[in-house]
């Protein structure tokens, strides 16, 4: 298995957000980690912030609270559209995601 160490992942701080030209809106994100993940009105799954607010403008990104780390890592790997990015906040490596080194 290639990738960050377990260890490694765990102490970093990570950041997660969705591409949703390429979400499905199927949902498991929301489902794994509601505090994070939310569905707007087009029936697409947004990232939010500690403040509960959807962050729209595409690209966005937001801190993954530490207790929440294996879900939102959960979300990126099980997502049929494969549009979740998680990345570390130091060098933006994505740790699991569709551009992840593990898959």
């Amino acid at each position: 298995m290639g990738g960050a160490p377990v260890a490694e992942v765990a102490t970093d701080q990570l950041e997660v957000w969705v591409d949703q030209d390429l979400c499905t809106g199927d949902g498991l994100c929301v489902q794994y980690a509601p505090e994070v993940f939310e569905f707007d009105v087009d029936g697409l799954a947004y990232v939010k912030g500690a403040d509960g607010e959807l962050r729209l403008a595409p690209g966005s990104r937001v801190d993954v609270p530490a207790h929440l780390r294996l879900e939102v890592i959960d979300s990126a790997k099980e997502c049929p559209g494969e549009c979740i990015h998680v990345v570390r906040a130091g060098d933006g490596r994505e740790v699991a995601g569709p551009a992840a080194e593990d898959g």
